[in-house]
């Protein structure tokens, strides 16, 4: 039987955060407005600590651990944002942390990851199962093992940036999520669920890595190969138990939205609202600019999850 966290456990998170992680701004744009005939309401996590909302789970979960874990560390697989979040917040409190990294992991979240201090391991995505490898070094090492989503801890925190959304802005009539492992969508389920109540839920993942969208429909997890995607934030092949379990029971639906898609999206948030936001940041925009889902006169948010992008790569998309 899974322990899955409620409203109160994002509550507990965000007095734990107060202080440690930034309050996002919500930005509007009337040309984005304009273009779909909604309100738009973009919560901006691309400018969170780190880069990322990421921060938000990895501190709430190591901060709720003991003595004895604090002083043996934490380990943890990443392609990058939770890789950082858990370096950084490990590094605020005082504990060493390991990173497991895929070999094609963008350098820019590398390069953070060991600026923050961990140390990093590198595997091959493809040919490797990272969740097997570091339950075996946890176990070696004695450390603890806080994965990037399937978490009640880590999901309670990433409930805090919708928490702080509907805070902000009042209820809403759409709210369009990035979509990966579900650790985003599951903790903004929680906090809509209680201060939204009418409020449509999406989550958003990319075209070729659907398995959120074909899990939903089944009724079960789906395992996918690892997708080939621009978003490697989302590029996960499987929902979590916990995850999975929060957003089959309260998530509308899945969308998916193009690698080209993503690009137009990154492309619009550069010129018109000067925001640097990495692909799977754009999963959300993506979908309420190209999906077949009717936002006319709604209000709508969209949570941008982060803008780690290595910059030379970013022009060459949008250029």
């Amino acid at each position: 039987m899974l322990t899955l966290p409620t409203y109160d456990d994002v509550i507990a998170a965000a007095a734990r955060l107060k202080g440690h992680a930034h309050r996002t701004p919500v930005l509007r744009s009337a040309t984005a407005d304009a273009m779909l005939g909604a309100q738009l309401f973009f919560k901006c996590e691309n400018l969170q600590r780190m880069g990322a909302f990421k921060f938000r789970g990895a501190f709430n979960a190591l901060s709720k651990f003991s003595d004895e874990q604090r002083r043996a560390g934490v380990i943890t697989f990443s392609s990058g944002n939770h890789a950082q979040a858990i370096a950084l917040s490990a590094r605020v409190l005082g504990m060493p942390a390991v990173v497991l990294m895929p070999n094609d992991a963008p350098q820019p979240k590398v390069d953070a990851t060991l600026g923050y201090g961990a140390q990093v391991i590198r595997f091959d995505r493809y040919t490797q199962d990272r969740e097997a490898l570091t339950r075996e070094l946890a176990q070696q090492r004695g450390m603890t093992l806080i994965p990037p989503y399937d978490h009640p801890d880590v999901m309670a925190g990433q409930g805090t940036a919708a928490k702080e959304l509907f805070e902000e802005v009042g209820e809403l009539d759409m709210l369009l999520v990035p979509l990966g492992g579900g650790g985003l969508l599951s903790g903004t389920a929680l906090a809509t669920r209680v201060l939204s109540l009418r409020c449509k839920l999406y989550g958003v993942e990319p075209e070729a890595g659907d398995d959120g969208r074909q899990s939903l429909r089944r009724g079960q997890i789906v395992h996918i190969d690892t997708p080939r995607t621009i978003a490697d934030g989302a590029q996960t092949q499987h929902l979590g138990h916990h995850t999975f379990a929060v957003i089959r029971r309260d998530v509308d639906d899945v969308l998916t939205a193009s690698d080209d898609q993503l690009v137009a999206a990154m492309r619009f948030f550069a010129e018109r609202m000067k925001l640097v936001v990495e692909p799977t940041g754009c999963l959300g925009f993506a979908a309420a600019m190209h999906a077949a889902i009717e936002l006319e006169g709604l209000r709508v948010g969209v949570l941008i999850s982060g803008g780690n992008v290595d910059l030379a790569r970013f022009a060459e998309l949008i250029g």
